[in-house]
């Protein structure tokens, strides 16, 4: 009999190449669907690279034929001028659809912590939108949210470090009070090919083991690189126009109103039992070295797809 076949999508970029290691190392098939195959495949001829062309069904579906387990980490963080929330909402919906028709016996989707309760905030609210279309498409399922995800090549905590080895000051907006929960991104893929062999309809907080107030979060990564900005209370608007002030000599989006008014309002923070092993505390201090030595573009990665994420500038 066949080995089953399991489809990541993004394989090649951040935690779908967690998840297909993963897969590799207990033995199972790979296929990636990618819009960036020029990227540099450490996975060599074992991984079976095919589009993720959204506007084609019949491509998608040909690229699902014969696939067990799809998962999908696709998405964007922001609306820009060559991408949105309400394109990816289109095109998860595609890729979802395409599944289906493909006879995929299972999908393991990515949400976010808190998807039904901020409506207001297109990237929830795209989340929300696509948990009742998976929900709705009769095919077994498991939606895994997380809030904040750290390790090789991550965005939020490495800028973090970034800021912090290069301001005087670093802003934190109101008193910082809030809290998040910060998971390893090698425990969200094993959490994900966890609920990839469970029955039914599942679904999971991905959270890690250490709970931090965002302030915490700031003063604990300034002490293990051993760090002494002053840390100031900002506040949400001076905070934003500071972020955008930034992003044009840093080529990225650095923050969006969206971002801070969900942080904020403790949305990436769970009560859940803890996935995840690994303590951000732990990896930043093996990690002090590298951690926020280069700044890490959300932009950059979109638009850089023949380098490997730790290659683009």
């Amino acid at each position: 009999m066949d080995t089953p076949i399991h489809a990541v999508t993004g394989a090649l970029g951040y935690t779908g190449r967690s998840i297909t290691e993963q897969l590799f190392a207990r033995g199972l098939r790979v296929r990636t669907l990618t819009n960036s195959p020029r990227r540099p495949n450490p996975f060599g001829a074992s991984l079976d690279i095919r589009p993720l062309a959204f506007d084609d069904l019949r491509s998608l579906k040909t690229a699902l034929h014969g696939v067990s387990v799809l998962y999908n980490t696709y998405w964007v963080r922001f609306n820009h001028k060559r991408f949105n929330f309400d394109e990816a909402v289109r095109n998860t919906k595609s890729l979802l659809s395409a599944a289906r028709n493909a006879g995929v016996s299972r999908i393991v989707h990515v949400s976010i912590l808190h998807a039904d309760q901020a409506d207001d905030l297109a990237y929830y609210r795209g989340k929300h939108e696509l948990e009742d279309s998976l929900r709705a498409l009769g095919v077994p399922h498991a939606i895994i949210r997380p809030g904040v995800l750290f390790g090789r090549s991550d965005i939020l905590v490495n800028n973090i470090a970034w800021a912090l080895r290069r301001l005087p000051l670093f802003g934190v907006f109101g008193d910082g009070s809030y809290r998040l929960r910060p998971l390893h991104v090698d425990d969200m893929a094993a959490l994900m090919i966890d609920h990839a062999f469970r029955d039914g309809d599942t679904s999971a907080d991905a959270a890690g083991p250490e709970s931090f107030t965002y302030r915490e979060l700031v003063e604990t990564l300034a002490s293990i690189l051993s760090l002494r900005p002053r840390i100031v209370r900002v506040p949400p608007s001076l905070g934003y126009a500071v972020a955008r002030t930034l992003s044009p000599f840093l080529r990225d989006v650095l923050l969006t109103r969206e971002e801070i008014s969900g942080l904020m309002r403790g949305l990436l923070d769970s009560p859940s039992p803890v996935p995840g092993a690994i303590r951000l505390t732990d990896w930043a201090t093996q990690h002090r070295d590298q951690l926020g030595v280069r700044y890490h573009s959300e932009v950059g990665r979109r638009f850089q797809r023949d380098l490997a994420y730790a290659d683009v500038r």
